[in-house]
């Protein structure tokens, strides 16, 4: 049976060929720990770790690679920040659109003293820019916002946010989950205090691997969630007061930092404009092919011009999860249901409890894919 996986906005699949050659190269040939080894492997290690901050910082058009912290994924890194910084009796502000990563950790926070508000957002989830400023408050210190939701791939304008948030001193942090790599990120004209992101999703590398860009600024105002070895110091039983370090405590997943070195020159080579361009060119194809079938509701803008490669559909007269089982059973077609991580979002698109059936493109999708997909749904629906 044809097998084509439509889950990209979980996990991108299949990588480029040059990730898993990257990930066994170190495995095979290098395998030794950066900081760790006085010997040439571990500085080929270190040079590569080096390299791969400085990818990233290019990305996101940012100029100092040792602000770039690795983690083991965007959910560590936007807990790192969180509960790193703020304080009992500090406010937050956040969208309605925020998935758990976000809503778990400042629920959780909320015991301890911490208020959070969410910002509004309409029923294809865009923030209304009109009201956030009538929602902070003299003690709001923090600002995370999801660029582009997980469910309906809606994209906020981070540059206007940011415009808002610098004028009241106001830490912007950036989920990037669903964008980096794909769509084209300024820390500095969105006025970023920190960019999250993660490497398993657009960023095309594997799994185990992700981390944040931040400012030393906002750096200096963070306690480390974790402490430990970190191969610098070890004279010392303090942790490191300097970046990376600071929040690096701990063997890093070299695999997955190779991985990702690959994958970023990849996305270099591919460039991020024929990757968006391709990957909405799909979105679209599939959108038209399913937005007037009978008993299928579209959930987001049907334009392709303020979305990510996400699409959400809900079926009338037969069950979501029944949809995505037969899709995968009879056609092969890997899709995600249910709530996704993010009961706020449904709730704001009014697909809370129901759920959603997701379809997420990805770089390796084809355009026969796509309608071999909108074949079957219509098979499905007796069409």
């Amino acid at each position: 049976m044809k097998r084509v996986y439509l889950d990209n906005a979980a996990t991108t699949y299949p990588k480029p060929e040059c990730v898993s050659k990257a990930v066994c190269y170190f495995i095979e040939n290098i395998g030794s720990n950066v900081g760790r080894g006085s010997y040439q492997n571990s500085y080929s290690a270190a040079q590569i770790v080096y390299e791969t901050r400085e990818l990233l910082c290019n990305l996101f058009k940012f100029n100092n690679p040792l602000s770039t912290v690795f983690t083991m994924n965007i959910t560590q890194s936007l807990n790192m920040l969180l509960k790193g910084f703020l304080k009992p009796g500090d406010h937050i502000l956040v969208s309605s659109m925020e998935h758990n990563a976000v809503m778990r950790p400042l629920n959780s926070l909320k015991k301890l003293g911490i208020e959070f508000t969410k910002i509004p957002c309409d029923v294809f989830g865009q923030i209304d820019y009109d009201v956030v400023e009538g929602l902070i408050k003299p003690n709001t210190k923090m600002a995370v916002i999801s660029h582009a939701s997980n469910v309906c791939g809606t994209m906020q304008d981070i540059e206007k946010l940011g415009s808002i948030f610098k004028k009241y001193n106001i830490h912007f942090v950036l989920d990037s989950a669903q964008t980096a790599g794909v769509f084209d990120i300024d820390f500095k004209k969105a006025n970023l205090s920190a960019l999250c992101f993660t490497g398993h999703k657009g960023l095309l590398g594997p799994q185990g691997i992700g981390g944040f860009i931040i400012t030393n600024e906002f750096a200096s105002k963070i306690t480390p969630l974790i402490e430990g070895g970190t191969g610098s110091l070890s004279e010392s039983e303090e942790q490191p007061e300097y970046l990376p370090d600071k929040f690096e405590a701990g063997t890093l997943c070299l695999p997955a930092i190779y991985g990702l070195n690959a994958s970023l020159k990849y996305i270099q080579k591919e460039t991020t404009k024929a990757i968006r361009e391709k990957e909405l060119y799909l979105t679209k194809l599939f959108i038209d092919g399913v937005k007037n079938i009978d008993g299928i509701k579209l959930i987001g803008y049907e334009d392709i011009k303020n979305r990510a490669p996400v699409v959400s559909l809900c079926f009338e007269d037969i069950d979501n999860s029944e949809v995505a089982f037969l899709l995968d059973r009879d056609y092969g077609i890997m899709t995600r249901v249910g709530l996704h991580c993010a009961p706020s979002a449904h709730k704001t698109l009014n697909t809370f409890p129901k759920g959603t059936v997701r379809f997420s493109f990805g770089h390796m999708n084809t355009e026969e894919e796509v309608k071999y997909t909108l074949d079957a749904i219509y098979k499905i629906m007796g069409k």
